[in-house]
């Protein structure tokens, strides 16, 4: 019986043959399952890793390998393994939407061991040493940002995470070049989506020539100070950038994935000290995000 929050049969069997048989050791692995569900728990209720419960096995090993996972990239891995498998039944909508959220970073997140100083004998300053681990301080403390670019379903493509301080245009370029979608066969990664929707927050001439460079449609409402400057300076002001608003309302679909990835709690809140490990969380619940879609391919078969 698969408890609550817990990987289904049908989900665990899409995932099984991509995981690593054997450690770095060469010993086989045997319990995968069970401490992909351990990691679930504790990803699922935000609880310390010491407190898992029995039924997973070791805390130790669930941590270890979660740990070890993130290090090899085997999280990431999988997330891009169903987005590939859902690309090549063109299952993915590459109408893209892009937003961020700023999360709150407990104080357990705070506290990352340093690898030295910077130069000589300095002491490391303490607001890099929180940047590097995206934790920004503001007024409400030590906060982290997640930028998010999704697919029309609402199902996430590129993650990205930063302080809590960064402005969301900064970011956007980078998102951008996280997109990436492996072909089954050959050809070069599907980088380039159809249309990008986001806020007035990305209204900007820089990311708008981006997308005009790309060759990708920009769904962005033009802010009210620039309209306003715009007006202000006549025909010198140029015309108005081309604004879809049919295509706009689907911008609702990041909020929701938003929405469905803080239904994780160790997600809402940050409780992990490296910025590796609050990333890994938000690729495995992206992959459970993934895997609760429907298989296209199982669908079609059907029909």
């Amino acid at each position: 019986m698969v408890g609550r929050g817990e990987l289904a049969d049908a989900a665990w069997e899409r995932i099984a043959p991509l995981l690593p048989g054997v450690d770095g050791r060469g010993r086989p692995w045997r319990d995968h399952r069970q401490v992909i569900n351990g990691v679930l728990w504790r990803l699922r209720t935000g609880s310390p890793w010491r407190d898992l419960p029995e039924r997973f096995g070791p805390w130790q090993t669930a941590y270890e390998r979660f740990a070890r996972w993130e290090a090899d990239g085997t999280w990431a891995r999988l997330l891009e393994e169903v987005q590939v498998r859902d690309d090549s039944v063109g299952a993915v909508e590459w109408t893209v939407s892009v937003d961020s959220t700023i999360n709150r970073a407990h104080q357990h997140a705070a506290g990352a061991p340093k690898k030295g100083a910077p130069a000589g004998d300095e002491l490391e300053d303490p607001e890099r040493a929180a940047a590097g681990q995206a934790l920004g301080r503001s007024r409400g403390g030590l906060t982290t940002k997640v930028h998010l670019a999704c697919d029309g379903r609402g199902l996430p493509l590129a993650i990205l995470v930063t302080p809590g301080n960064v402005n969301d245009s900064t970011a956007f370029g980078a998102v951008l070049d996280a997109l990436r979608v492996p072909r089954t066969g050959v050809g070069r990664p599907r980088r380039r989506p159809d249309a990008v929707i986001a806020d007035k927050a990305y209204s900007s001439r820089a990311i708008r020539q981006t997308l005009r460079r790309r060759g990708i449609h920009a769904v962005i409402p033009e802010r009210t100070d620039q309209k306003a400057n715009r007006v202000r300076r006549g025909r010198a002001g140029g015309r108005p950038p081309a604004f879809d608003r049919e295509l706009y309302k689907a911008r609702n679909v990041v909020e929701r994935c938003f929405s469905r990835l803080k239904q994780f709690r160790a997600i809402a809140t940050r409780f992990d000290k490296l910025a590796a490990r609050y990333r890994a969380g938000l690729h495995l619940a992206a992959l459970v995000l993934w895997l609760r879609e429907p298989r296209q391919d199982h669908l079609s078969d059907r029909s």
